[in-house]
């Protein structure tokens, strides 16, 4: 089976710095909504899924060996850092991904190749592709050549926050109850858009959409964590006013 584009599929092959099965590369590449407007194809979604686990567990294994003195919550919030959907995005602009990925018409009109969530689930399915092909060894190779960037800039930062586990940790310090998550899907599958809201003891704190429930809970805990900022502030308040009276 051939990729419209098959030269510039050819050459992102090369980027990649493997080889990966015909089939499996053009099914890594299969978005959903050009699958649904060709009549019904196999999609990379489970692909991405695949992906997605062999990402994790290279990323999480890397980062225990190289900072054997770090928590687990620090170790936590470095693999989210290496892994959102920004950070895997600017590695799939960085081989060109974009321009290879088959989308339906409504996506390409749209700018799909060059949005975050199209690039983000594309790559994770590439790394799938990688792990049929070769196995797990070879997977790490890639893994680590081509995250290695954000894996170095985790550990020179402290790393980006983990928004969810950041917002579970606050909650925590101000004596709040767990955040819980409130997901919706809308759309057809092809298209499909989640919707998230973060509740903090009975109270929508914040709310995130996102292509993937994973990506729409991060932006919900994100806005939730800001506004817990100013709930603390209120609380401070409150008692500067209780103690002045």
């Amino acid at each position: 089976m051939s990729i419209p584009g098959q030269a510039a599929a050819d050459a992102l092959v090369r980027r990649i710095g493997v080889s990966i099965d015909p089939d499996l590369l053009v099914l890594a590449l299969t978005h959903r909504s050009f699958a649904y407007e060709a009549g019904g194809l196999p999609t990379n979604e489970r692909l991405e899924f695949l992906g997605d686990s062999v990402l994790g567990i290279v990323v999480t294994d890397h980062l225990y060996h190289a900072h054997p003195d770090l928590p687990e919550g620090e170790l936590a919030k470095m693999r989210a850092a290496c892994v959102s959907q920004k950070s895997l995005a600017i590695v799939a602009r960085e081989i060109e991904l974009g321009p290879c990925i088959l989308l339906g018409k409504g996506e390409t009109a749209t700018g799909g190749s060059d949005k975050d969530s199209i690039l983000c689930d594309a790559f994770e399915a590439i790394l799938g592709a990688v792990y049929l092909t070769h196995g797990i060894e070879v997977s790490r190779d890639v893994v680590l050549r081509l995250v290695g960037p954000s894996l170095a800039a985790a550990a020179r930062s402290g790393a980006a926050l983990d928004w969810k586990t950041s917002l579970q940790e606050r909650c925590a310090e101000l004596g709040l109850a767990a955040p819980v998550y409130d997901v919706d899907g809308e759309g057809p599958d092809h298209a499909r858009v989640f919707t998230a809201r973060a509740v903090v003891d009975g109270t929508v704190r914040g709310q995130g959409t996102g292509s993937a429930k994973k990506h729409a809970e991060q932006e919900a805990a994100a806005a939730a964590y800001a506004s817990l900022a100013t709930f603390e502030s209120s609380l401070k308040a409150d008692a500067i006013t209780s103690d002045v009276s």
